[in-house]
C-alpha cells in the first residue's frame, strides 16, 4: 500500500536531518614538502679562527753566492709588510697576561738545539726560557728560548717590557742543529738567543755561542755587510725609514727594554749593521 502524501512528506524530511548532521569525511594529509623546514642557525665561538699564512717559510731555496751565502733577491711582495702569523708550539698565555719561566734546559730540548760538547759554554750554563709575546696576528703566544744563565732573568724582563708595549714576534723558538746546514731560504724571522755558531764570515765564537745575545724578528731587522743583507730576501726592511711593525728603531721600545738591562744594540754599528742584534757583550 503507498504511503499518504503527508506521511511521504515526513520521510523526506527525516532523511534530509539525516544527511546534514553526518561527519564530513577527513581531509586527506598534504604530501610532504620537497624543501626541508629552515633550521635555526649554528652558534659558533666569538673568536675569530687564526688567520691563515700567505707564505710558506722555508720552502724555497736560493741559489748560493761564492761566500756561502744565499744570493741576495729582491723581497716577495707577500713579506715586503710582514705580517704573518705565528704557530703556538706551547699553549698560549691564560688571559692575555705576560708569563715567563725560567728553568735548566729539559734534555730533550739540549738534543733538539744546536748545542754539543765543543761549543764555549757548558750546558749546565744554559737556561730554558718561556715567555709570552705578541704576534704579528694579534694574538698573545707563548714562545721558548736558550740562554746563558747569567742573564736568564734580565732577559725574561726585557721581553716582559715588549710584551707590555705589544711590540710584535713572529716566532720565538730554540733554533735546531739541522738549520745550521740547511740551504738558505732568506726567508727565516726567529727570534732567538742561544746558537752556537762562529761570527758571521770568521773563526770566532758569536756571542750567541755563548747564550749572551739574542736576535730580534731577524727579517723586519737585518744584518748588513757590503752587499749582503741576511736574511736574503729583507732588502725592503733596509729602508729604515719606512717604520713599519716588529722593526728596532734608535729609541724604541726594543732598543729601550735592551737598554735597561745593560745590552748593546748592532744597529748602532758602522759595519756590519746587525739591527737585529742585542748583546751582554758589547759583541
Amino acid at each position: 500500500m503507498r504511503p499518504t502524501a503527508p506521511a511521504a512528506v515526513l520521510a523526506v524530511l527525516l532523511l534530509l536531518l539525516t544527511a546534514c548532521g553526518a561527519e564530513p569525511p577527513p581531509a586527506p594529509s598534504p604530501a610532504p614538502s620537497a624543501t626541508p623546514a629552515p633550521q635555526p642557525p649554528v652558534t659558533r665561538s666569538s673568536e675569530a679562527p687564526a688567520p691563515q699564512p700567505t707564505w710558506q717559510v722555508g720552502a724555497r731555496p736560493l741559489p748560493l753566492r761564492a761566500d756561502g751565502f744565499g744570493e741576495v733577491l729582491p723581497t716577495p711582495a707577500e713579506l715586503a709588510d710582514r705580517h704573518l702569523p705565528s704557530a703556538d708550539r706551547l699553549p698560549p698565555p691564560v688571559g692575555g697576561e705576560y708569563a715567563s719561566t725560567v728553568e735548566a734546559v729539559p734534555g730533550d730540548v739540549l738534543a733538539r738545539s744546536t748545542w754539543q760538547p765543543g761549543c764555549p759554554v757548558g750546558a749546565a750554563q744554559l737556561r730554558y726560557l718561556t715567555m709570552s709575546f705578541w704576534g704579528f696576528d694579534g694574538r698573545a703566544h707563548t714562545g721558548e728560548m736558550l740562554v746563558n744563565a747569567s742573564v736568564a732573568q734580565p732577559v725574561t724582563e726585557a721581553f716582559g717590557a715588549l710584551f707590555a708595549a705589544k711590540f710584535p714576534i713572529e716566532e720565538m723558538r730554540v733554533t735546531r742543529a739541522d738549520e745550521l746546514d740547511a740551504p738558505p731560504t732568506g726567508d727565516g724571522n726567529n727570534t732567538t738567543a742561544f746558537v752556537c755558531r762562529p761570527v758571521r764570515g770568521q773563526s770566532s765564537w758569536s756571542a750567541h755561542a755563548s747564550g749572551l745575545a739574542v736576535d730580534v724578528n731577524p727579517f723586519c731587522n737585518p744584518y748588513l755587510k757590503g752587499d749582503l743583507v741576511l736574511p736574503e730576501l729583507a732588502s725592503a726592511y733596509t729602508d729604515r725609514a719606512n717604520q713599519r711593525p716588529g722593526m728596532v728603531l734608535p729609541g724604541g721600545v726594543a732598543e729601550r727594554a735592551f737598554r735597561a738591562i745593560g745590552w748593546t744594540w748592532g744597529g748602532t754599528w758602522d759595519s756590519p749593521k746587525d739591527l737585529m742584534h742585542f748583546s751582554a757583550t758589547g759583541g
